[in-house]
């Protein structure tokens, strides 16, 4: 079944496709599906936030993995996110469209990069990295105008991810220095 172009009204500017015909779209694009995380992304509220919940699954089934591994499976996440933006960029006639949410699944990844899985530290991460990717403290927002294409859809999201992997793991170290 083929996928019909965008309209030349979705073409242009920043309108980008329809809800109804976006949805369509997705469930039989295999990309497309990704990158909306699984589906999360089409939801009309805080598409961003229930990609990040998509990420919490994925983060406890490689938490486990050696360090160099996990961070293998995240760079490897990130490369294919860059091809898959880029797709879905063409695909959706918006760049950066609020349904793509695979930037927040690899930005909470990068958040728990070596914190203990545990709840708390789930929920602190999720908060830490939601505050930061919507803040946009510097230079993350000037990032995501400069940088185009996959890579600057992806990019803004693991640096937010950066930042608070900061922060969490300076919370780590005074629990542990508290305790």
């Amino acid at each position: 079944m083929s996928i019909s172009p965008p309209t030349e009204q979705e073409a242009q500017g920043n309108v980008g496709l329809s809800r109804d015909r976006l949805g369509r779209r997705v469930w039989k694009n295999p990309v497309l599906l990704a990158v909306t995380g699984f589906g999360a992304g089409l939801i009309p509220y805080a598409p961003g936030t229930a990609g990040t919940l998509v990420a919490i699954p994925i983060y406890l089934f490689i938490a486990p993995l050696s360090p160099a591994i996990y961070a293998g499976v995240v760079i490897l996440l990130f490369a294919l996110g860059v091809a898959m933006c880029r797709q879905a960029e063409r695909q959706f006639a918006i760049y950066d469209h609020p349904a793509v949410v695979w930037d927040e699944i690899v930005g909470y990844l990068v958040t728990m990069f070596l914190v203990p899985v545990h709840w708390v530290w789930v929920v602190v991460g999720f908060g830490l990295f939601r505050l930061f990717d919507i803040w946009k403290p510097f230079p993350i927002r000037a990032l995501e105008h400069r940088v185009r294409g996959g890579l600057g859809t992806m990019l803004d999201d693991v640096v937010a991810g950066l930042y608070a992997w900061l922060v969490l793991q300076g919370s780590l170290l005074l629990t542990m220095q508290l305790s």
